[in-house]
């Protein structure tokens, strides 16, 4: 509570233990730990709506947008089982196997039973049906060591001080084992998607079905040096579903509100439609944050969930931090074609090809459009030159087919997630040429589910100006930045500064710029506030 006025009109700033900066899931997961360690916090957010990117809003009335993130795959058990989410209301819901319609009312489905993904896959072709056990295997290896890494710290191997010896030194013994699987790792961080595939597969399509992940929120395409490290980042969950995927009982945003129940439980308090304009600090240490309305908090810890960028470049003055950190920063890349497309509707896409005998499901709820490698790869040419994709590659998800919240009874929730609609357009702007870009996109869904537009009751546009509008993301990234060689775990946001510290003592960073990236997955809030307990331990 605000402190007693010494002198009329002046009030004293607050003070707490730790105060985090912006209520996304990261945030709210790292003042969850630090409460449930006995720390005094407060989470600070700038919207009426915590949770960030992993929010559920009724934009339309009547219906529930899970407005940006979209499934649930990533968020760690870890998180989950330390927290209690089950028992603040988390509860996950089966998406169905993946299916892709194809030209000529065909179709292609994955599942994550090997066997159910090979009859499918065998009638494109029966060498990569035969095969693909084989590389499941392969690519899991390698997962399962990345896996492991996600919960580390990452230390900086150019260091010379006694600590970062011994961190780097602690990890690298931690994998000795790795052996010649790190070879893999190496191809998956350098080589494309379509070239780390065709080592393995032969048809075009069932290359597409699994490519078809290295362009979801990237700007890249299948043929793109590095983007086969982005196929493994999307699969990364330990939960059961196809791929790890799931949806989340009353949308996205009930993740949040289940971590922020956690926290409060042990004495956190959140706070939205506060505004951070500035990060205080004295002789290099931390000491606060100053909000848009003059007023100031104090604490001696700082969290910052918000992206590198907003960080170091506009809440802290640059003559705090070391020039090479304010270039690394400046460059760190973060442009966008990611868009999203939240519609209410009368009725879900009834796809052509789509069998429910032949799928062996009810109705496809998570659903691709991207047929082939060069589909993928044309998309992305036309966002290289600065337009949208002509053919854009679609990820057409229904959550109101298993989840009876989001949508009013006989209605219907479909979230649209693709790409590439660039930050920037080459001709034109996207306040002037948006009706004709969603003529596009629904323009290629209705071609695969003929008449879903005219069933349209109202529906929410988002590309990457009004996503980074929104949630502060730069050019609206979902991951705060490209998942790149040269933008993960040691250099993840910048070579040094890998760790969740700062040059500012006190000051951390916990949100999806820090290592391992985005995804609803709380772990840089898991590992930050792990980083903060150790430092405050001594």
């Amino acid at each position: 509570m605000p402190q007693a006025c010494r002198h009329p009109g002046v009030r004293l700033a607050e003070r707490y233990d730790a105060v985090i900066i912006g209520g996304g899931h990261n945030g709210l997961t790292c003042g969850a730990y630090l409460a449930r360690a006995g720390l005094r916090t407060l989470v600070l957010e700038r919207r009426e709506v915590i949770g960030g990117a992993a929010v559920t809003e009724e934009t339309v009335p009547g219906f529930k947008f899970s407005t940006f993130s979209y499934l649930m795959s990533l968020l760690h058990p870890k998180v989950i089982a330390d927290l209690e989410l089950r028992r603040h209301g988390f509860e996950v819901l089966p998406a169905s196997d993946m299916f892709a319609p194809l030209p000529g009312n065909d179709h292609i489905t994955f599942s994550d039973d090997i066997g159910r993904s090979q009859a499918s896959f065998s009638r494109f072709s029966r060498k990569d049906a035969a095969i693909y056990p084989a590389f499941d295997r392969y690519l899991g290896e390698a997962t399962q060591i990345v896996r492991r890494l996600l919960l580390e710290t990452p230390p900086d191997p150019s260091c010379r001080d006694w600590r970062s010896f011994r961190d780097t030194a602690k990890l690298l013994w931690k994998y000795r084992k790795v052996g010649s699987k790190l070879f893999r790792l190496i191809d998956l961080l350098t080589m494309s998607a379509d070239a780390y595939l065709s080592e393995w597969f032969e048809d075009t399509h069932i290359k597409a079905v699994l490519a078809y992940y290295c362009g979801i929120g990237t700007y890249a395409g299948p043929r793109t040096p590095g983007s086969a490290y982005v196929i493994m980042h999307h699969i990364m969950g330990e939960h059961a579903g196809a791929g790890g995927w799931g949806f989340v009982r009353g949308g996205m945003g009930t993740i949040s509100q289940a971590i922020a129940a956690a926290g409060r439980a042990k004495g956190m308090e959140v706070r939205t439609g506060v505004e951070v304009i500035a990060i205080d600090s004295d002789n290099g240490r931390a000491t606060g944050v100053t909000l848009a309305d003059g007023s100031r908090i104090m604490a001696g810890i700082v969290a910052s969930n918000v992206s590198a960028k907003l960080t170091f470049l506009k809440f802290l003055k640059p003559d705090l931090l070391p020039e090479s950190l304010l270039r690394d920063i400046r460059t760190y890349r973060t442009y966008s074609a990611a868009f999203k497309i939240n519609i209410a509707c009368e009725r879900l896409p009834a796809y052509t090809s789509f069998d429910a005998a032949t799928c062996g499901f009810a109705y496809p709820t998570y659903t691709h459009i991207g047929p082939t490698i060069e589909y993928l790869e044309r998309a992305y040419d036309d966002a290289k030159w600065g337009d949208w994709s002509r053919e854009p590659f679609i990820t057409p998800v229904a959550p109101s087919f298993v989840d009876d919240t989001v949508a009013p009874p006989g209605k219907h929730v479909v979230h649209l997630f693709g790409g590439h609609a660039p930050y920037t357009l080459a001709q034109g702007d996207w306040d002037s040429r948006k009706p004709d870009f969603v003529k596009t996109v629904l323009g290629v869904l209705d071609r695969h589910a003929p008449g879903f537009s005219d069933g349209i009751i109202d529906m929410q546009v988002l590309v990457p100006p009004d996503i980074e509008a929104k949630i502060g993301s730069p050019h609206g990234h979902i991951f705060h930045g490209e998942l790149s060689a040269d933008q993960l775990f040691f250099a993840r946001p910048a070579p040094h500064w890998a760790d969740y510290r700062t040059p500012i003592k006190g000051l951390y960073q916990c949100g999806a710029s820090a290592h391992p990236g985005g995804g609803v997955g709380g772990v840089p809030g898991h590992n930050a506030a792990r980083e903060i307990l150790r430092d405050r331990r001594g």
